[in-house]
């Protein structure tokens, strides 16, 4: 494999199919480099999705607006802070609230008054929201209720293909605006891509990396295409090896090309690999996000199909991904929130 020293899009594109002690030796790189510019410590976000509700018909998604075998559902106020409580005990230094994707002005206010809940009763609980696209206004309220982070994925940064992963009612330019809304009110911004996705090249995932590049996130989260039975681009054959082996090799190219942000190892990796989450920290990954949704929930909280964990307790979660980690022999770290130091360097113009 070509030397690190001058990356192109040639290396970027041999090292995306390395397998066997190539494959190895790119990961060991990625994982040596988060070792010195971010730490060998994970951090954990407890994940609540707490509402599958969704305007949205995107052609791979199982909570999509079409779907209607799905119960919806939005948790109230109350049991939100109850699983934050659980977050704060178990160490957790940090929550995200996820859901389906809603504009109305309900919504977002809900969503600002649960933040503000968490930050005066969990002060030193972290925030990140996923919730789609909003307007500005709703951003600058999210961030001025006390949400510190915002992980809004582009699932591709190609335009075409983004296209035929979405009804015409959405387009690239508006997600790509909101990543820029984020931004300059002061988020810690996260996005992400899906891999091996039907059609996609692996031209398309070297542009991804560039793209994140490009627009300096703080935060990635990525992970294999799963197909769900509901959707339109179910059918489609779908290599489970190929699909992990792109995975890790893209989290590895990802730390390479960007050292100092925070990189998931998201619960997807699971799905195509018993020990899926454990090698994408050992490609570079230095966050895990345990499932904390209340277990009525999360049947129907289902983005693809085979979604694991959906009957493990929040304290099973939390024993199984501290033995996850510690498996690698990395550092479980409780009780602090992770920052991403790209963006603590970035906002302070530190070099």
């Amino acid at each position: 494999m070509a030397k690190t020293t001058s990356i192109s899009k040639e290396w970027m594109l041999e090292a995306l199919v390395a397998r066997g002690d190539e494959q190895k030796q790119l990961h060991e790189l990625a994982a040596k480099i988060r070792d010195e510019n971010v730490s060998n410590n994970v951090y954990f976000r407890g994940l609540i999705e707490f509402s599958n509700i969704c305007k949205n018909d995107c052609f791979y998604c199982g909570i999509r607006k079409s779907n209607n075998t799905t119960k919806r559902y939005t948790m109230d106020k109350h049991e939100i802070l109850v699983v934050v409580e659980f977050c704060e005990k178990s160490g957790y230094g940090s929550i995200v609230l996820q859901s389906g994707e809603q504009k109305s002005k309900k919504f977002t206010t809900f969503v600002s008054t649960v933040v503000e809940e968490v930050r005066k009763n969990f002060p030193k609980m972290s925030i990140t929201l996923c919730v789609g696209e909003q307007e500005k206004e709703a951003y600058q309220q999210f961030f001025e209720s006390g949400a510190q982070r915002y992980l809004l994925r582009i699932e591709t940064s190609n335009q075409e293909y983004y296209k035929k992963l979405h009804p015409k009612n959405m387009n690239f330019s508006d997600r790509y605006n909101c990543l820029v809304n984020l931004k300059n009110i002061g988020f810690q911004v996260g996005t992400g891509v899906m891999i091996n996705a039907p059609s996609q090249t692996l031209d398309m995932l070297v542009e991804d990396i560039l793209f994140f590049k490009e627009i300096d996130a703080d935060m990635i989260g990525m992970g294999p295409y799963i197909p769900h039975s509901k959707t339109p681009l179910y059918g489609a054959a779908v290599d489970n090896v190929e699909s992990l082996n792109l995975t890790l090799n893209m989290i590895a190219l990802t730390r390479i090309m960007m050292p100092d942000i925070n990189i998931a190892a998201t619960t997807a990796l699971q799905v195509i690999h018993p020990r899926g989450r454990e090698r994408g920290l050992l490609s570079g990954a230095n966050v895990i996000m345990p499932l904390v949704t209340p277990i009525k929930y999360r049947k129907d909280y289902m983005l693809y199909d085979d979604k694991p964990c959906i009957n493990e307790s929040s304290e099973q979660c939390a024993n199984c991904v501290v033995g996850r980690i510690n498996s690698v022999k990395l550092i479980p770290k409780r009780w602090e929130t992770g920052d991403s130091i790209h963006y603590l360097k970035r906002i302070k113009n530190v070099d």
